[in-house]
């Protein structure tokens, strides 16, 4: 890989950042409410022990950022890029979580962007694992021009194997 998955993305508003260690406890004040993972395939991430494996996967996985309002500084939550295929040019966006207070305000679309318009430079194709009943997410995916094209069953970090769908865009496909 001659790129990184963990440089500092940002627009006007908001800001990526990649995630460090002590990064915990502003990102858990945020996963903590247990309607952040209502639709997750895991939904209790809200509990710190849970939380905890989570956010040491995110570590690990060396791509992962804390989502940031630049206007206030307030953490948003999370995203991250993973399983970097170089014979096929691709990669994963995912684990992504927002706080409550920034549903329904066009976040994450302007945060996808980011992501894809900064990874499009050296890959393809762009996948994404949302889980079988994470209609919101679907939804999202699908007004960002993600097609549906797997069902695959995935084990999380140190986590349970869950169904998900397997979604992708095309760079050609990306504007």
């Amino acid at each position: 890989m001659d790129f990184s998955i963990q440089t500092i993305l940002e627009n006007e508003k908001y800001q990526l950042i990649p995630l460090q260690q002590g990064d915990f406890e502003s990102l858990y004040e945020v996963a903590s409410d247990p309607k952040v993972w209502e639709q997750h395939p895991n939904k209790d991430r809200y509990k710190r022990d849970v939380f905890e494996n989570f956010f040491r996967g995110a570590i690990e996985s060396k791509g992962a950022f804390k989502i940031i309002e630049k206007e206030t500084g307030a953490v948003l939550g999370s995203s991250r890029f993973y399983d970097y295929d170089e014979a096929n040019k691709s990669i994963f966006i995912g684990y992504t979580f927002y706080g409550t207070k920034s549903w329904g305000k066009g976040i994450n679309p302007q945060i996808k962007k980011l992501m894809l318009d900064y990874i499009f430079q050296f890959v393809d194709v762009v996948h994404f694992h949302i889980g079988k009943e994470n209609y919101r997410s679907q939804v999202a995916l699908e007004r960002l021009g993600g097609k549906k094209i797997a069902e695959q069953e995935v084990a999380y970090f140190g986590e349970p194997t869950r169904t998900n769908f397997v979604y992708e865009i095309k760079k050609e496909n990306h504007f």
